[in-house]
């Protein structure tokens, strides 16, 4: 989870997480969502992607991005035991 709190920082990445919290996405249809370039979107899907946050899969040529639930878990765990 490095760097976890730090993503979570960012606005528009919280806002990635709470569309992929309903149901996976493609690239395309999180880039459809916000008024930012393709290669922004990207990067903090990037950044989510490399603190553990979401993950992704590759089906064909599409990728399908979805939360890593166990990443929450440990997150929320983490908050549990800094302010109990």
């Amino acid at each position: 989870m490095k760097n976890a709190w730090g993503a979570l920082s960012d606005d528009t990445r919280r806002e990635i997480l709470s569309l992929l919290k309903n149901r996976p996405h493609t690239a395309g249809e999180i880039s459809d969502q916000f008024e930012l370039s393709p290669a922004t979107v990207s990067h903090h899907l990037s950044v989510l992607k490399g603190c553990g946050l979401i993950k992704c899969e590759r089906r064909a040529q599409t990728l399908i991005y979805s939360i890593n639930l166990p990443a929450f878990h440990a997150l929320a765990k983490e908050l549990t035991r800094i302010y109990s």
